[in-house]
């Protein structure tokens, strides 16, 4: 079983999991919210620990127990587990209605754009709009965003391809999955729910759960692995990606990569 996807830590485990998983004790879990434009998920109850993915506003945070000052949880929509700091969460109390469809929008603390000190929502994060004030779309019943800047959920994107391109020139981070910044298997992932596709976290989950295609049919919106690393095509010679190489999300022509990683060893479509 992947233990990046298992609710289980210290003995302890989600009480969906008895009679799956051994364990010392089994616990119902508490949904959550994430309160901030987004919060790194850690393998550790350490603000020094590493970042192995990351959480957007909105998204549902399954809480298993609390250790000093993190939440031990799964992100419910890809699975993940992790630490987040749980002064972060809000109770899960109410389902969202809309979700971020730019790559990214201001939050402010009043209808007016001259709001002080705004936080930017990524891509994708989750609100629940409760009101309407000229071109602003109030947030939970506090905040505002711009009223074209949301989508209703199940309106969705297209062109995978085409959202992965607002990306561009987004930094390079490690565990990222937001606009401030994304890794390899973020960026792909990011543009698939954008488009109301299930996607998993990491590259090797992906090359796993999607279709295999041959190298000589691969088309825009495809994928090619490389171990530990993913692209998606713009067309069959042109592939854009988030890397460590150009720290940050480029495109460039296949070739070019091969070039310099080798050649894929895998191709699927999603």
């Amino acid at each position: 079983m992947d233990e990046r996807l298992i609710l289980l830590r210290d003995g302890v485990a989600a009480q969906a999991l008895e009679g799956l998983v051994a364990a010392r004790t089994f616990r119902p879990v508490t949904p959550m919210r994430l309160l901030l434009p987004s919060a790194p998920m850690r393998d550790l109850a350490n603000f020094a620990a590493q970042a192995t993915s990351e959480l957007l506003y909105g998204e549902t945070f399954d809480v298993l127990f609390e250790d000093s000052d993190f939440a031990f949880g799964q992100n419910r929509r890809d699975g993940y587990v992790g630490f987040v700091p749980f002064e972060e969460l809000t109770p899960a109390d109410a389902a969202p209605t809309h979700h971020v469809c730019v790559r990214s929008a201001p939050l402010f603390e009043r209808p007016d754009i001259k709001s002080p000190d705004p936080m930017l929502l990524s891509r994708n994060s989750l609100v629940r709009v409760t009101g309407h004030e000229g071109r602003f779309a109030q947030i939970n019943g506090e905040d505002y965003v711009i009223d074209s800047h949301l989508a209703p959920l199940g309106d969705n994107a297209r062109d995978a391809a085409a959202v992965a391109l607002g990306y561009l020139e987004a930094p390079y981070i490690w565990g990222g999955r937001s606009s401030a910044g994304l890794d390899c298997s973020g960026l792909v992932q990011q543009a698939l729910i954008a488009c109301g596709r299930a996607c998993p976290r990491d590259s090797d989950q992906q090359r796993d759960a999607f279709t295999p295609v041959p190298q000589d049919a691969v088309k825009r919106g495809d994928l090619a692995f490389w171990p530990g690393h993913v692209v998606m095509f713009l067309d069959e010679a042109t592939i854009i990606h988030a890397n460590a190489h150009h720290m940050a999300v480029a495109v460039e022509p296949l070739a070019e990569g091969i070039a310099r990683m080798g050649a894929p060893t895998a191709w699927r479509r999603p």
